[in-house]
């Protein structure tokens, strides 16, 4: 028998079905179906049963599991051992990124094709989706490492944060718009946002959470009637006039873009926060640990904000990131 084989046979019972399989596998699903008939006839017994809707395995088949991963581990343990000796690195990273969240201060193309570069065996896989998602995605193991917006006032159990932008909550407004009286204010109070229409990011994302909360202790609920999924098409409905975009501000807390006015909302502690966010107790694989390593060198610091500390405890001015999602 064939290592292949056996890794050919795991993947059929995980996926429950050979085509699943053969996609998984990358390969033609007749060839993934000989390879099982050529190790079920050099074993004697049949592994699988067909017969039913999906293909699960027969009482051998279940008896061979156990052995057939245990090899598999075995042989990767011994690439592993191999690789770590050479400075080789291979297997599969994933880092989760809130999509419009870094903006200028991260090209996440150029830091993966750069990463890629020095790591050519490894396989990396980016994905997007908002903050609430990839923590919990963190936690179950499904993501390696993410840039998110924090949606808590707490570091979440099992995670380290460490922020990387800070930055306030502001309102941008079209021109004409009610806030903008009297002239040259450059903040404006949450209140005067009661009963206003509102864009913000949808729920599950740093900065909603961070608006809601911000509001809930104003005595008042927001009343947000156009969620989009990046601070640019927050932008660009207000400048129709539709609402008042909810969104953080640049470094220097003002310059909204597209004819917009940005004023700062006037509650301390309603920032917007990106975080680089990693198991608290360690990446799982080396893959993983040289690319939290990589980050960690080109990503920019903000001290005494989200300390490397994946215990629950405080987070200083948790809540979200400048497109905090």
């Amino acid at each position: 028998m064939e290592l292949r084989q056996l890794r050919y046979l795991v993947a059929v019972v995980e996926e429950g079905g050979f085509t699943r399989a053969a996609a998984r596998l990358h390969l033609a699903q007749p060839g993934l179906s000989a390879q099982i008939r050529q190790l079920e006839k050099e074993l004697g017994q049949p592994l699988l049963d067909r017969s039913g809707r999906s293909v699960t395995p027969t009482e051998v088949g279940r008896a061979v599991l156990p052995y057939a991963r245990a090899a598999l581990a075995a042989a990767d343990g011994v690439r592993q051992a191999v690789d770590e000796h050479t400075g080789l690195l291979r297997g599969r990273v994933t880092l989760g990124l809130v999509s419009g969240a870094t903006g200028h201060a991260f090209d996440v193309a150029a830091f993966l094709s750069d990463f890629h570069g020095a790591h050519p065996a490894l396989e990396i896989a980016l994905t997007e989706d908002t903050s609430e998602r990839m923590q919990a995605a963190l936690v179950a193991g499904a993501i390696d490492i993410a840039l998110l917006g924090p949606t808590g006032e707490k570091t979440p159990a099992g995670l380290a944060f460490r922020t990387v932008i800070d930055a306030p909550l502001g309102a941008a407004v079209a021109p004409g718009d009610p806030l903008l009286s009297p002239a040259g204010r450059t903040t404006v109070p949450l209140t005067e946002l009661r009963d206003r229409p509102l864009i913000c990011l949808p729920r599950g994302t740093g900065v909603r959470a961070a608006l809601e909360r911000g509001c809930a202790r104003a005595g008042f609920r927001p009343r947000v009637t156009f969620e989009a999924a990046t601070p640019q098409v927050l932008a660009q409905l207000a400048s129709r006039g539709l609402g008042v975009a909810v969104l953080p501000l640049g470094e220097e807390g003002s310059g909204a873009g597209g004819g917009l006015t940005a004023l700062r909302l006037a509650e301390p502690g309603l920032r917007a926060r990106i975080v680089l966010a990693w198991p608290a107790a360690g990446p799982a694989s080396p893959a993983a640990r040289a690319l939290l390593d990589r980050l960690h060198e080109v990503l920019p610091h903000v001290p005494g904000r989200g300390s490397e500390s994946g215990s629950g405890g405080e987070d200083e001015g948790a809540g979200t990131g400048p497109g905090s999602r």
